[in-house]
């Protein structure tokens, strides 16, 4: 047997140490093993490239190379759009809308931008809706263009309204339009609907109805020819409305010497005689007292 000596109580422990072994799993981490691998060179990388471009001279070259990249691409013959064709407005709306859009042609689709372009249009009065599509290099634009529908007087002249009373444009003459209803009076147009409800159950008297005016901003009146007039009330004034058009079936209401059928308080209508009838009653009045 090998007796034991001091010589073999100094052998080197080939075993790490604990400070050396959790160094070595750290090193072993994946976190670490990014850093090493993508953390430093995607730092160095960053650091040259912010160096480069540090320089004023090298950010110009890099723009221009850019616009010029750019340029390129949006200047080829298959992206350019030459012309805009509008359908669906007339003449006077079609030259409005030419005027308005910023489009110089011919001009890129890149440089278009079709939704600003809809938003521009749809503000126009006379535009309901819009719709815009670029194809085979031509700009297309349909749009829906607000019909006229009411003839409203104001004090400043005279404008045309669509069925929901929005402003569609101004006029010259009411004979213009000899078919459109009229309506008069501040605060007509946003009262549109009621107007309408009142014309539909006016039919009757539509060869003798002559407009609607809006009193007070709260109710509406009915002229008629012969300078007749229905005053309405400000709340149910389409039954107060049927109520004169049942006395007229039924006892000629209109056929007689009254210029106004007031109906403010529809539970006790009032009637308004003629100036000439009335003088004409009066003097009745004074002879049958005078006989007496």
């Amino acid at each position: 047997m090998r007796p034991l000596g001091t010589r073999y109580t100094n052998v080197h422990d080939p075993a790490p140490s604990r400070l050396s072994y959790r160094l070595m799993r750290f090193m072993l981490t994946p976190l670490l093993r990014r850093l090493v691998f993508y953390g430093i060179p995607g730092f160095v990388l960053a650091l040259a490239v912010g160096l480069y471009f540090a320089d004023e001279e090298h950010r110009e070259n890099l723009r221009a190379f850019a616009d010029d990249v750019h340029r390129s691409i949006i200047e080829r013959p298959e992206f350019k759009v030459s012309a805009a064709q509008i359908s669906g407005a007339g003449p006077t709306l079609e030259e409005d809308i030419r005027e308005v859009l910023p489009v110089d042609f011919p001009i890129s689709s890149f440089s278009l931008d079709v939704q600003e372009m809809r938003k521009i249009l749809v503000e126009l009065d006379p535009v309901a809706d819009a719709s815009l599509q670029v194809r085979d290099g031509i700009l297309f634009i349909d749009v829906s263009e607000r019909k006229p529908a009411f003839v409203w007087r104001k004090r400043d002249g005279l404008e045309l309204l669509d069925e929901t009373g929005h402003y569609v444009r101004s006029i010259t003459a009411r004979m213009d339009y000899p078919s459109l209803p009229l309506v008069a009076g501040e605060g007509a147009d946003k009262n549109i609907a009621e107007a309408r409800t009142l014309l539909a159950s006016a039919m009757p008297l539509a060869d003798r109805l002559r407009g609607l005016i809006y009193v007070g901003e709260r109710r509406w009146d009915l002229a008629l020819d012969r300078n007749q007039r229905i005053m309405l009330p400000a709340e149910d004034a389409v039954q107060a409305l049927e109520k004169v058009l049942i006395l007229n079936d039924t006892q000629e209401l209109l056929d007689r010497a009254i210029s106004v059928v007031d109906m403010r308080l529809s539970e006790r209508p009032t009637l308004r005689l003629n100036d000439g009838t009335s003088s004409v009653l009066l003097r009745q009045i004074k002879s049958s007292g005078a006989d007496q």
